[in-house]
């Protein structure tokens, strides 16, 4: 991708806020399952104290039986509706035990479990709810109506879904663009992050592709429309997240057949113990009281809270340390993972681009001296033949950016504030999309932008004449480091001229031979048209220009965007800006590798360059970039299809589809769009990137805490079943025996709750 420049961006422009989706959201109570459960558990507040408090049972007695009725009648009729369609599911099977106990005088504990499960049943509806709601929100990125151009170039304004493959449209400044397509003209700078993730807008212009719902910025475009609606980036976003949301993972249908089989196992054997004893001339009384017993200590719920006090535990310890983990199945699909994709810009990265380099140029034709360090720019006059240190070089480059609300004009106006310099006022603003921006301080000509475009094709006519060229100036070699340049009028003797280290702001000779002349062509300036009349401008700004593009280039292979300050044409230095790596990256890859036995995947939509630079400083090989939303699904699939359980982290809309197609999907919360914190299974409230390899080693601990707890709940439960199968189990015994392992189990469980279970997690103990 080209180096991305300093545009200004209108600051909320109406036009802009018009165009921001509008965001939508289902409200608690406008779910009929949450005011079903509400309902539960008011009911079971209002009866609980007054059978506590030895009320007579006319008082609380009909206020558990509208508990019952409100909290177990849809979760009831749906399992109703599915013996019609012959299968038996636990939903059905928990009323019946509920209604079980109340048979058999246990009113509170079967009320206490159906607002349980009814809260459960809301929870889950809500959760499936927003989703939906940041899915449709997606679609409202697209704006409702577009700028058709007709023929006759008339305009008409028609609803984007009506536009055709072939149609050409206006796209204003701070506009939406309506469909996928491609420039026909103008030129601008589009927001893009919902679909490729890029941190900073790209500079569009005749023949580049555009996508729905990206933002355009302060140019007019003209676009031809090249895909349906239906067949936008967007839409397809959508689809892929829809789809993956409907996808059952394996395990999910391993319990749906256990489930089944449960189901249909406890249902026969409590007929069976209600009745043998009958056949063989039990009293119906006593055989009834069995069956019920047998009911109640052969009930799931000592397994179900086997498996559910690790895995809340771990998810309360994970949330106060800033990891918000949706569901128990999450924290418990979290510890099976063995591959990790990592998102780059706002994962890896602070997703906020920031100076990292300050390069002035001196012997650019302006004197040394000049202002001193840390002096900034107040002067009234910046006095001409000024040679500027790093803080002079910022303090002006800020002066003239301050009037612009680009990210790279931020960034550079924050560098400078962190420095403390002083920013003179700038006048005769003006900013030119794809170039950058020029402004009038302390009496100079201050441009700010992308070195490509102001030093000009003419200025540098290909790479090779200008490495030949910086190369006789002494200003490079990408072979053998900076070297001193030779002595004006002599050759250089290998024997008598070292090759030392300079900086590169070392004065360079005037004149440089032009590789393109004629053998025996005097010297003269780089770019001058006349070689035996070059203008005085021409022979001041050769060498910086030549020293400029080398530091430029240098910058963008180390995967910086390079930015260039001219003042009166002269280039006096070059900026860095880049995104900042987080400052645990590193150590996070470092533990998901240990955790995972691997290293984990980079998957971005930025440029290799800048991703292959990242990818390096945190230890990561496996780098896949410029990569749109579907080729992070496939990506993911291609490990899962390997056999691997993938976690992805990311952040954007762009990483949406690739988080709902994983194993497990994890956002970074503070910046991660609506849609990306809906689809994930878990948030990093903090955007604390250490916190995933912690979540996941405790997510492992939490896992080996079920196994011990099954190993508990079943041994209680297979006593308690052989001793009323065999014996004369006393119901008593058998509540206490049943609602005993459910104790024992839940401390078990609890044990997560404590920090220094997060701590082991953190230090990658066990």
């Amino acid at each position: 991708m080209p180096s991305s420049t300093l545009l200004a961006r209108p600051a909320e422009a109406p036009a802009a806020a018009a165009a921001a989706a509008p965001r939508r959201r289902t409200r608690v109570l406008a779910l009929p399952e949450a005011r079903w459960a509400a309902a539960a558990l008011v009911l079971f507040l209002l009866a609980l104290p007054l059978q506590l408090a030895g009320a007579p049972a006319w008082t609380w007695g009909p206020l558990y039986a509208l508990a019952y009725a409100a909290g177990g009648w849809e979760p009831g009729w749906a399992g109703l509706q599915a013996l019609r369609e012959k299968t038996l599911d636990v939903d059905l099977l928990m009323i019946v035990a509920a209604l079980g106990a109340a048979a058999v005088g246990q009113v509170m504990d079967g009320a206490l479990l159906i607002v349980i499960f009814a809260t459960s049943g809301a929870l889950e509806a809500l959760a499936t709810a927003r989703t939906a709601d940041s899915v449709r929100g997606l679609l409202d990125l697209a704006p409702a109506v577009a700028t058709r151009l007709l023929d006759d170039g008339t305009e008409e304004g028609v609803p984007t879904g009506e536009l055709a493959v072939g149609d050409v449209v206006l796209v204003r400044p701070g506009e939406r663009i309506g469909a996928d397509g491609r420039v026909l003209d103008g030129v601008s700078e589009v927001d893009q992050a919902s679909i490729t993730g890029e941190p900073l807008p790209v500079a569009k212009r005749t023949g580049d592709e555009v996508f729905a719902g990206t933002l355009n910025g302060t140019g007019a475009l003209r676009v031809k429309v090249e895909r349906d609606a239906s067949d936008s980036v967007i839409a397809r976003i959508v689809q892929l997240v829809e789809e993956a949301s409907e996808t059952k993972a394996p395990t999910q249908l391993f319990i749906e057949k256990v489930e089944q089989r449960y189901s249909l196992g406890m249902v026969a054997a409590t007929l069976a113990v209600f009745a043998v004893p009958l056949l063989v001339g039990a009293a119906f009384t006593d055989s009834l009281l069995r069956a019920m017993t047998f009911m109640i200590v052969a009930s799931p719920c000592a397994v179900v809270l086997a498996t559910m006090p690790p895995l809340l535990s771990a998810i309360a310890n994970a949330g106060r340390h800033g990891v918000l983990v949706k569901s128990a199945v999450v924290m418990e699909r979290l510890g099976q993972v063995d591959a990790v994709a990592l998102d780059k810009t706002g994962t890896l990265t602070e997703g906020t681009p920031r100076v990292t380099d300050v390069r002035p140029l001196a012997g650019a034709g302006l004197d040394e001296g000049g202002l001193p360090a840390g002096a900034g720019l107040d002067e009234n006059r910046l006095p001409a033949g000024t040679g500027l240190d790093e803080d002079g070089l910022l303090a002006l480059a800020a002066a003239a950016e301050h009037p612009s609300e680009h990210p790279l004009a931020r960034a550079v106006v924050d560098a400078a504030r962190a420095r403390g310099l002083a920013l003179a006022p700038a006048a005769d603003f003006a900013s030119t999309p794809g170039v950058g921006v020029t402004a009038t301080v302390a009496g100079r000509t201050v441009a700010v932008g992308a070195p490509a475009h102001l030093l000009g094709t003419d200025r540098l006519p290909d790479t090779a004449r200008l490495l030949g060229t910086a190369r006789l100036l002494g200003t490079a070699d990408p072979a053998n480091g900076w070297a001193t340049p030779p002595t004006t009028g002599s050759a250089a003797d290998p024997a008598t001229e070292p090759t030392t280290a300079r900086a590169i702001a070392a004065p360079a000779p005037a004149l440089a031979p032009d590789l393109t002349s004629a053998p025996g062509t005097p010297a003269r300036p780089l770019g001058t048209a006349d070689p035996t009349t070059p203008p005085a401008d021409a022979r001041t700004a050769a060498p910086a220009t030549a020293r400029a593009a080398v530091v430029a280039a240098e910058l963008e292979r180390s995967g910086r965007t390079a930015v260039l300050v001219e003042v009166d044409g002269v280039p006096v230095g070059v900026l860095g800006i880049a995104d900042r790596l987080r400052p645990d990256a590193a150590a996070t890859v470092t533990a998901l590798t240990a955790l995972t036995g691997t290293a984990p995947v980079l998957l971005t939509g930025d440029n290799p360059r800048a991703a292959a630079r990242l990818a390096a400083e945190v230890g990561i090989t496996d780098v896949r970039a410029g990569l749109l939303p579907q080729d992070k699904v496939a990506a993911v699939r291609e490990q899962e299809g390997a056999g691997r359980r993938v976690l992805v982290v990311g952040d954007g809309v762009n990483d949406a589809p690739a988080l709902a197609a994983a194993h497990t999907g994890v956002a970074m919360g503070r910046a991660g769009s609506d849609l990306a914190l809906e689809t994930a299974d878990a948030v990093i409230v903090r955007d604390e990137l250490a916190t995933v390899p912690a979540v996941v080693a405790l997510s492992r601990r939490a896992r080996s805490l079920v196994v011990q707890n099954l190993v508990i709940a079943s041994v209680f439960i297979t006593a308690l079943v052989v001793w009323d199968l065999v014996a004369t189990l006393p119901l008593p015994l058998g509540v206490l025996g049943h609602e005993g392992s459910t104790v024992v189990v839940g401390l078990n469980g609890l044990r997560l709750l404590r920090d220094a279970a997060w701590k082991r997690a953190a230090e990658g103990r066990r």
